[in-house]
């Protein structure tokens, strides 16, 4: 996973992803926007927590994000829960529907940043954790941080 570098900034991570998924593969996809919706992401007013994607007849769909209406539209505000179109190479889109048709993958966005002056996101091939998958990472990490103040001492 590449870090943010200057011309690259970073607007939303779902964290809740990493939480609830196992992330097993990642693509970087453009994503259609109206200019009001990026005024309204530039600001920050953008979820992506309850999102997730979905191929429907040969394009990626993006569903459930939600960018807040950009005040100064108006009544010219699109619906803020729209479906928004992703934008990927048609052999990347014929990975993606071949490994979300194995059974228990899903795709699921893990970032949403700005490279250059576009909005793009990142999506992810994720297998859903069970309760006791959650359980043993959340052991893992304390023991971790046990570990370090054990170390910084």
């Amino acid at each position: 996973m590449s870090k943010m570098n200057n011309k690259n900034k970073l607007i939303v991570n779902n964290r809740k992803a990493r939480h609830d998924y196992h992330i097993l593969e990642s693509y970087e996809a453009g994503i259609e926007l109206f200019g009001k919706e990026v005024k309204s992401i530039r600001q920050g007013k953008v979820n992506i927590a309850d999102c997730y994607a979905q191929i429907i007849s040969g394009e990626v769909w993006l569903i459930g994000m939600h960018i807040s209406p950009y005040e100064q539209a108006g009544q010219f505000n699109e619906d803020p829960l729209r479906k928004r179109k992703l934008l990927l190479h048609k052999r990347e889109i014929r990975k993606l529907e071949i490994a979300v048709t194995q059974k228990g993958l899903t795709l699921i966005p893990t970032k949403l940043y700005f490279k250059d002056a576009l909005v793009k996101v990142e999506i992810s091939i994720a297998k859903g954790k069970k309760n006791y998958d959650k359980r043993e990472d959340l052991k893992r990490k304390e023991i971790e941080k046990q570990i370090k103040r054990q170390v910084d001492q």
